[in-house]
């Protein structure tokens, strides 16, 4: 467990702004390299640790996405604020006040969302959200020209702050970039079990680029590997925290991953989902059943890859996603491991071609 643990920390303590990956990637890269036959890359900067089978047996893509929401400098004030764009979906109650840190070529400078104190404030005002467009970073600057000489400039990432924490619950995680570098971190365990397992399928494990603005590196690896079957690895929304209502969302943290039935992007393959249920139940895995209708995963465009690819996405339930600090439970990565394993194991030719028979 401590040897996953590091792994977990490294993998979300590492800045991965939509389209600026590359500190993530290399982390990725080094604890999925052992267990991978190849290592190469989408010209977007997606990872592919292969796992090579038979010429002849099918292609299976296990995805993760590397980046995670953030925010971009867009303007620097002449009084030497920052000014910025989300990257990705943010809402803006979670954003005032706190830490983050600016990603500049010559290394990162730490600043704040800024807040106006309650006391300046109208009883009227303080009942209004602040607006993203009217927020703004003070890194302890004076002027323009200070901020510049501290190497910031526009375009540079900016990363919010969340040391990786074990709770007291030694079974909760707390960390920034869950989502999802957690999908990260399966696709590397499951390569990892799967490293001395004789088949004949051939195993992509993927680190995407750019899922959160609009699931672009998965477009690009589907192009690029042409897979038989998809899985994706992402975070859920689990429902067992206050103000979530149980009609909408019923999945809870530590009873296990959840196979997801429906999201804004993709349907399931009917078959697949059925034999994702199916090997659930046979090994015994806790798992849950999610529908998620305003978001989407990568298997979104990787099921409709050239002529078509049986897909589902596979999520772990998640506290806070989208936020600074989020939550997982340690059981619900485990079980997903187990999960992706046992499927993978039983995507043997056969089963694939009987998937994608429609006679």
């Amino acid at each position: 467990m401590e040897q996953t643990l590091q792994m977990l920390r490294e993998l979300t303590e590492a800045p991965g702004a939509p389209g600026r990956e590359a500190v993530a990637r290399d982390v990725m890269r080094k604890y999925i390299t052992p267990y991978a036959d190849d290592i190469s890359y989408d010209n977007l900067g997606s990872l592919v640790a292969t796992k090579m089978g038979t010429s002849s047996g099918p292609r299976i893509v296990i995805a993760g996405h590397l980046d995670e929401v953030a925010f971009m400098v867009t303007q620097i004030t002449d009084d030497g604020f920052i000014k910025f764009q989300t990257l990705g979906g943010w809402w803006a109650q979670v954003m005032l006040a706190q830490r983050v840190q600016i990603q500049t070529r010559n290394g990162f400078v730490e600043g704040v969302i800024g807040s106006v104190p309650p006391h300046l404030m109208t009883a009227e005002s303080r009942k209004k959200m602040v607006e993203i467009k009217d927020m703004f970073i003070d890194v302890g600057a004076f002027s323009k020209s200070q901020v510049e000489e501290f190497g910031i400039r526009p375009g540079d990432p900016i990363i919010p702050i969340c040391p990786f924490t074990v709770l007291k619950n030694e079974k909760m995680l707390m960390a920034k970039a869950l989502d999802n570098r957690l999908g990260c971190a399966v696709v590397i365990e499951a390569l990892k079990q799967l490293k001395d397992t004789a088949h004949d399928n051939t195993v992509f494990g993927v680190g995407t680029v750019m899922e959160e603005v609009g699931v672009r590196g998965a477009k690009t690896v589907g192009q690029m590997i042409k897979p038989d079957i998809a899985i994706a690895i992402d975070v859920g929304i689990a429902g067992d925290s206050p103000g979530i209502s149980r009609n909408f969302v019923t999945s809870k943290m530590g009873a296990g991953p959840e196979i997801s039935l429906y999201d804004a992007r993709t349907l399931p393959h009917s078959g697949l989902l059925q034999l994702a249920i199916e090997t659930a139940e046979a090994e015994n895995i806790p798992h849950q059943f999610t529908t998620t209708p305003g978001g989407g995963t990568d298997a979104g465009p990787l099921h409709t890859t050239g002529n078509g690819v049986p897909a589902f996405t596979l999520s772990l339930p998640t506290r806070y996603i989208h936020s600074h600090a989020a939550l997982m439970h340690y059981d619900d990565f485990e079980n997903a491991v187990k999960l992706v394993v046992a499927l993978i194991k039983r995507l043997d030719s056969a089963q694939v071609e009987k998937l994608r028979t429609y006679e």
